[in-house]
């Protein structure tokens, strides 16, 4: 499993050190690459629309609180193709939470 990282506010509103948040775009597994997953939905709801009322249901161990920041700070970050960004922040869902629930922002 991918540690988490700790991100700061800064990170989560500019994107944070990108190389310590993401596994290699190679050792992601194609379907998350591909898209065809719900985490990849969610992800692509959340960077293209936005989202509020977010529940998060994190996996047994895991701080959920500080897994969705380390997503939040991958998706803002600028250093990354989108390709990458969509197929990591959304293995990393996968392996950190049971399930998101939210509302499209707009």
């Amino acid at each position: 499993m991918f540690k988490i990282q700790d991100v700061t506010g800064l990170d989560m509103a500019f994107g944070g050190d990108i190389k310590n948040l993401v596994p290699m775009y190679s050792e992601i597994p194609n379907e998350y690459k591909y898209g065809r997953t719900k985490w990849n939905r969610i992800v692509s709801d959340f960077f293209f629309n936005g989202a509020k009322n977010i529940k998060y249901k994190p996996k047994d161990g895991i701080d959920g609180k500080k897994a969705f920041a380390h997503i939040r700070a991958i998706l803002a970050s600028w250093d990354l193709k989108h390709e990458h960004k969509e197929a990591a922040a959304a293995y990393l869902m996968s392996q950190w939470f049971d399930d998101i629930q939210y509302e499209k922002d707009q």
